[in-house]
């Protein structure tokens, strides 16, 4: 311990181990510590986009090599069931259970982050995500769905929720001068989880897989250890700037674009504003249309491009034989891994563009670019072109990333900085609409097709396109009516300096940057980058791995 309540860490000392208090960094911390921190955690919580790796082999987790299938099974007695095998669509619950409850938590509980701080919300996403996963293993072993909907969707999905949101104000504000960026690095994370996860979670199943087990449940819980390990280390890692701190050399630019406010609007009136809802829309909408084309991009790409795939340009999907239609189906689930890739990077590439032309620009961006992409794609799909096709959709599910850690700019721009993580908690609820309106449009217009007697081809898809950028030009429309706020909107500056109260109190002294957020990329910053980069770069090659097949 130091002279002046300090540590030598850049933590304040005093007050309880997981308090906000504790985390206000001091002279000698580096700022670039804060994005691995949270890319730790979104990481781990960002394998919920991997979990259908685990339906095919628990849906055998009773037969092992074939599925005790019942015939009167219904979704109610599959809670219940010990001696039926449960469907794949019983499991799929579990995913709608996930961004759902993200959703709802982020909305319920960002009001509470924002007085308790990241490091708790950090430790409490930690426990529910790797507990719920615990729990979900014990609902596997014996073999209760119920117990696995509970563990893995609600509590799971709590967690999802509080880690989705917990770094996002604490990256706001130790980065003014790149908000984009700083999202950007975090929330590409969660993009990036099931890169890692999915691969990882085929090499423990088939490591315990036996005569007897489908080596599920011994996968959850090494897989909710080595969560927890990261995502504590995630939460202890997090550290929040001092009232009046602002990084070193940099001053607020002099010509402030009108669409970037310096006050602050309280969580209580957020909601109440028609931009809180205009951007509730412009999310919803470019999620929607994303998260479609990500349900049905491996069946996509199969029923459109079939024989073409492998070498057989003249034959139709129907008319492929089993070993023709495995072939192709490891081919699309590449497709599927590039797109993963593309939504990675454009959470990163698009957030930081934003810095340069401004929030609104990029999501104009987004929805013309991705309303001319959609109208292109049957064209592209009719003339065989499986690079244009590729590509087209590569860039517009980079914009469904880029859309998601946009966001939290968007908002700071909007609403300012003082309750942005509650707000943006509060905005999530779009997301969890998406997932449901989203999937079920685009599968529903497909059933539609079929049944109106149109055969696996580019024309099954068209209809679905032209809608998609139906829903983007609404996007569009949404996003040219976002204005910037009236005063009234605003709080008063004693109302802000009495929130921060508490970090002024640690901060006695002239404001500036008090020797805090320098440093780099130094040694000790390396490090952190190098523990959370390594995995994700290793996700990255198997992935590109698995793609290779799709234009070998």
């Amino acid at each position: 311990m130091t002279a002046a309540g300090t540590r030598t860490d850049g933590a304040l000392a005093g007050g309880g181990l997981l308090d906000r208090e504790r985390i206000v960094a001091r002279p000698g911390f580096n700022r670039w510590l804060v994005p691995p921190a949270a890319l730790a955690i979104h990481l781990c919580i960002g394998m919920a986009y991997g979990f259908s790796v685990f339906w095919l082999p628990l849906s055998k987790s009773l037969g092992i090599t074939a599925s005790t299938a019942c015939p009167d099974l219904t979704l109610a007695s599959a809670l219940f069931t010990t001696t039926c095998d449960w469907r794949v669509a019983d499991l799929g619950w579990i995913y709608t259970l996930f961004f759902v409850l993200l959703g709802s938590s982020a909305a319920i509980w960002g009001g509470w982050l924002e007085r308790a701080g990241p490091r708790k919300a950090g430790v409490v996403s930690a426990c529910c995500w790797c507990g719920g996963i615990i729990l979900a293993a014990i609902g596997v072993i014996t073999h209760q769905l119920w117990m696995m909907w509970l563990g893995a969707g609600v509590i799971g999905g709590i967690g999802l929720g509080l880690g989705y949101i917990s770094p996002v104000s604490t990256l706001i504000k130790w980065f003014p001068d790149r908000r984009g960026m700083a999202t950007g690095m975090a929330i590409m994370g969660f993009g990036g989880g099931a890169m890692i996860g999915a691969p990882l979670a085929n090499l423990l199943m088939n490591t315990f897989k036996t005569d007897s087990s489908v080596g599920v449940w011994q996968t959850f819980i090494v897989m909710a250890v080595i969560y927890f390990v990261f995502m504590m280390g995630g939460a202890f890692g997090y550290r929040i700037p001092p009232a009046g701190w602002r990084p070193e050399g940099w001053t607020p630019p002099a010509a402030k674009s009108t669409m970037i406010t310096t006050k602050h609007v309280h969580l209580r009136d957020a909601h109440r504003t028609k931009q809180f809802w205009l951007i509730w829309a412009v999310l919803c909408l470019n999620v929607s249309a994303g998260i479609g084309v990500i349900g049905m991009a491996s069946p996509m790409l199969q029923e459109i491009f079939a024989g073409s795939l492998i070498g057989l340009p003249d034959v139709g999907f129907a008319q492929l034989d089993a070993g023709q239609k495995a072939s192709i189906a490891t081919i699309a689930a590449g497709f599927a891994g590039l797109l993963s890739l593309f939504n990675i990077g454009g959470r990163f590439f698009w957030a930081s563009l934003s810095d340069k032309i401004g929030r609104k620009n990029t999501y104009y961006c987004f929805f013309v670019l991705g309303i001319v992409l959609y109208a292109l794609a049957p064209t592209f799909a009719g003339m065989g072109n499986k690079a244009l096709f590729v590509l087209s959709f590569g860039i517009i599910l980079s914009m469904y990333g880029g859309g998601f850690a946009t966001i939290p700019a968007y908002l700071a721009d909007i609403f300012g900085t003082q309750f942005v993580g509650a707000i943006h908690g509060r905005l999530l609820t779009a997301w969890a609409t998406a997932g449901i309106v989203g999937p079920v449009v685009v599968n529903y217009i497909r059933e539609a097709q079929i049944a109106a007697g149109v055969a696996p081809g580019p024309t099954l898809y068209t209809g679905t396109m032209y809608i998609l950028a139906g829903m983007l030009a609404l996007g569009l429309i949404a996003n040219s009516l976002i204005r910037p706020l009236s005063d009234k909107w605003f709080m008063s500056d004693e109302e802000v300096a009495a929130l921060q109260a508490k970090s002024a109190a640690v901060n006695a002294g002239p404001t500036g940057s008090f020797g805090i957020g320098t440093g780099g990329l130094d040694a000790k910053a390396m490090l952190a980058w190098a523990v959370v980069g390594i995995p994700l770069l290793w996700g990255v090659w198997v992935t590109l791995r698995a793609t290779f097949a799709l234009f070998g």
